[in-house]
């Protein structure tokens, strides 16, 4: 059985870049056609003309951070999408609140490819632990789990207890999911007398510690990582021997300085932008992320130990705005203003994301007004009941003494350490 998914990964990088601006000019023409944003975005662009990275460097950039508001001007999608609705199998609504298509076909958002990295094979029992509620998570890795012929038992989180006892009973060896419910899992069955029966695992929408998977590796788990999107799907994933993130097949990566346009040189610090080439119903060109990483010094021409040719990335190395992730959830600054907004009483507020490695900890800091600070009790209460409301995330509330906040504009600080 070959290492590799197809032979689209150990191609020779110069094939590659021929093949992915060939399929650059096709994308390109059929977003100009179809998709009403880009109509009016690209119209003055000869797609045969991008025939290189400095070309494509010249086109504009979409940033995430203002989908929302495209989305509320034009709704569903903001006209970023070539197929109507019509012709799409879901509508999925993410934290922003930020909505996103699935269309029809296989591995719709190419994560096999990710999975089969991680070890997943024809006939595993894939213990899929994302959401299929709201966010496409769940289906994400459920359609790369079935093109690879596996079964998929569709768990999400929460009943731990529960869920101890159908891994003890249906003894899956594959994981996906984030890796704090992993460790979660994990502590559970060892409460109850039982052993986990994971041993390969995949792993995305949060940090993966160093602590934590010599933790995971210490109790039999082989974990790799796959970093993606709602919106793009599959962007890079991390295979054994690779040294760094492998940027996945269908789509051209491009790092460029934070919250800019112009790419940075390799090696450099600078976000993420990615355009999608093999998805005719969703086609984002230049569509920044909001993350930051950077390409592994020299990946451009030389392949990986794993045997992988395409560009590496060094992980993901924090956010190019406030926006972070707690529990596996986007938290945006959108959301803590709208809780401020809901209680005239808070005069100032920070969001503080502190805790250890797989256990987050969310905590609004508010500097009340003055007719307001003698009666903290209910209006905590009222408070946590509003944060849970607008980012369905459980969180602390403290009260903080004026001038205790910085004077910096930030609604949210990620105070954790992601060593």
């Amino acid at each position: 059985m070959s290492d590799y998914y197809d032979h689209l990964e150990t191609r020779p990088p110069e094939e590659r870049e021929r093949d992915l601006l060939a399929a650059l000019a096709r994308q390109v023409e059929h977003a100009r056609r179809h998709a009403p944003f880009y109509a009016v975005s690209l119209r003055d662009v000869e797609p045969q003309s991008l025939t290189s990275r400095a070309a494509l460097a010249a086109l504009p950039v979409t940033r995430k951070a203002r989908l929302a508001e495209m989305q509320r001007q034009v709704p569903p999608l903001g006209g970023l999408n070539a197929t109507p609705l019509s012709g799409l199998r879901h509508l999925f609504q993410s934290p922003g609140p930020l909505h996103e298509p699935d269309g029809h076909g296989s591995d719709w958002w190419r994560t096999a490819r990710a999975m089969y990295a991680a070890g997943f094979r024809q006939g595993d029992l894939v213990y899929n632990t994302f959401s299929y509620h709201f966010t496409p998570a769940g289906m994400m890795m459920e359609s790369g789990a079935h093109r690879l012929g596996c079964c998929v038992f569709p768990a999400g989180v929460g009943q731990t207890e529960a869920q101890v006892q159908a891994i003890a009973m249906l003894q899956p060896a594959a994981y996906a999911g984030t890796p704090s419910f992993l460790k979660i899992l994990m502590e559970k069955a060892a409460e109850q007398g039982q052993r986990c029966s994971f041993s390969r695992a995949l792993v995305s929408g949060e940090a993966l510690p160093s602590a934590l998977r010599a933790w995971f590796e210490e109790q039999g788990i082989q974990v790799r990582q796959m970093y993606g999107s709602a919106d793009l799907g599959l962007i890079a994933y991390e295979a054994a021997g690779s040294d760094g993130w492998v940027v996945d097949e269908g789509v051209l990566v491009e790092i460029v300085e934070p919250g800019g346009t112009e790419p940075m040189p390799e090696g450099e610090v600078g976000e993420v932008v990615v355009t999608v080439l093999s998805n005719p119903d969703y086609p984002l060109i230049r569509f920044a992320t909001g993350d930051l990483s950077a390409i592994v010094p020299g990946s451009s021409r030389q392949a990986s130990p794993c045997g992988r040719t395409n560009l590496r990335l060094r992980g993901w190395l924090g956010r190019a705005d406030q926006t972070t992730k707690v529990r596996g959830m986007f938290v945006h600054p959108g959301q803590v203003a709208e809780v401020v907004r809901r209680h005239p009483e808070i005069h100032q507020a920070r969001l503080v994301i502190t805790g250890e490695p797989g256990a987050d900890i969310m905590t609004l800091h508010c500097v009340l007004r003055g007719a307001a600070a003698g009666d903290e009790a209910p209006l905590s209460e009222a408070i946590r009941a509003s944060l849970r409301d607008v980012l369905r995330l459980k969180g602390e509330v403290r009260f903080a003494a004026p001038g205790s906040l910085p004077e910096d504009g930030r609604l949210i600080e990620d105070a954790r350490n992601h060593q």
